[in-house]
């Protein structure tokens, strides 16, 4: 079968993934993406894309539903019932995204995230953003021992976590340093962030929480 090769705006795309992941978001502009693209055209990524909110929208449509598909197709697979089951199809989802060649998707992620937090959630499309609060729910069910806004917070600072920790994986990809094997680096993931999820709350923790309470 002949090559096909990437179209002008896929091959932006990835390069300005690869950029934003290296430089964070504001450390490269339309100008340097365009060049590390190969296009000619000064403005080749502002008249395709408009923006750097447009480019990034544009890393989400391209990486996101292929991840959300995986995401949706384990779920199925697996039917988990219990926490280290919902844990295991989200972790594993993330860190095969970096595995894949080319991938430099979760550094970007890890950038964004560390400029906008939460906010992020409001770039992806809305299927994925729906699929996202629903995974949330199904972890919180999970955790009855927990208070509410507790819970709540467990969850994204695990979240967090998982994306930080694929991260790290996919840059040493991408710059051949020595790995786990992925089995390995995903179980052991998978124990950390279940682990954590699962850990009672302490009496300190109880205590001010109360007392952010009552201040209110």
């Amino acid at each position: 079968m002949p090559i096909i090769a990437p179209s002008t705006k896929e091959v932006i795309v990835l390069v300005a993934e690869r950029l934003f992941a290296q430089h964070g978001i504001h450390g490269v502009s339309l100008r340097q993406i365009g060049a590390a693209a190969g296009t000619s055209n000064n403005s080749a990524v502002q008249y395709h894309f408009g923006s750097k909110d447009g480019l990034i929208e544009a890393i989400f449509g391209y990486r996101v539903p292929g991840i959300h598909q995986r995401r949706a197709l384990l779920i199925a697979e697996r039917r988990p019932r219990d926490l280290r089951g919902w844990v295991e199809c989200h972790v594993l989802t993330t860190m095969e995204q970096g595995e894949l060649p080319g991938s430099h998707y979760l550094g970007f992620l890890s950038v964004l995230v560390q400029h906008e937090g939460s906010r992020v959630l409001r770039r992806l499309p809305q299927d994925a953003q729906r699929e996202a609060l629903e995974l949330r729910d199904q972890l919180a069910e999970q955790l009855p021992h927990l208070p509410p806004p507790l819970r709540l917070h467990r969850i994204g600072q695990a979240t967090l976590f998982t994306i930080r920790a694929a991260a790290d994986r996919e840059r040493a990809h991408a710059e051949g340093l020595p790995l786990l094997d992925f089995a390995v680096e995903a179980t052991d993931l998978v124990d950390g962030v279940t682990g954590f999820l699962q850990a009672p709350v302490s009496e300190a923790t109880l205590f001010a929480l109360a007392a952010r309470n009552d201040h209110r």
